[in-house]
């Protein structure tokens, strides 16, 4: 199985890749420029990146042409998510309280991501954008005291977001969500 970071400009994006790696899948990281049509993978992480990037089409290169075109698995970090809710017709915007640290996340919704955690759960936050409403046909997972969609999935196709970052150590469950998400992933690739 091969799962591709799309390199946004985050902080964390080889950090991404790493997780990936850890858990014993193909992995690569591909800049927001390639091509959908050169996109060959079971799945795609949007990975974050610098402080607006999310709320700027133009910045996101080609993300906004995966999520419209690949039928693959495809999971958005804070700027990846940003740029998912706007792309499919939800509201991003700057935040009314901009989170940087730890931040305890209450799942909403266990779904595919969250099945088997704990209901709360610290999460490393760095943001002073996000997603304000929920784009048509998604469910809300997650939230936060200060953020009202930590998480996010479209009912229907495998589209996911997140606003936290699990990839960083400072997340509880962060390689369990990552091995939620390559579950969907294998799960697609079977058929």
């Amino acid at each position: 199985m091969q799962v591709l970071v799309v390199d946004n400009g985050g902080q964390w994006t080889h950090r991404e890749w790493r997780v990936l790696r850890d858990l014993g899948v193909e992995t690569s990281i591909v800049p927001n420029t390639t091509p959908p049509g050169s996109i060959s993978a079971d799945g795609l992480v949007l990975s974050g990146g610098s402080p607006r990037v999310g709320l700027d089409e133009e910045a996101m290169g080609m993300c906004g042409e995966y999520i419209d075109q690949l039928d693959i698995p495809i999971l958005g970090i804070c700027a990846g998510h940003q740029c998912m809710a706007l792309r499919l017709g939800g509201k991003a915007a700057h935040s009314a309280t901009p989170e940087f640290g730890k931040t305890l996340v209450s799942v909403v919704d266990e779904d595919d991501l969250f099945k088997g955690l704990p209901e709360t759960f610290v999460a490393w936050e760095s943001h002073n954008d996000e997603v304000t409403e929920l784009p048509p046909g998604f469910t809300l997972l997650a939230n936060s005291e200060t953020c009202p969609v930590q998480a996010m999935k479209h009912e229907t196709r495998p589209l996911y977001g997140l606003q936290f970052h699990p990839e960083v150590e400072h997340t509880d469950n962060g390689y369990e969500i990552f091995q939620a998400f390559l579950d969907v992933c294998e799960a697609r690739r079977k058929g």
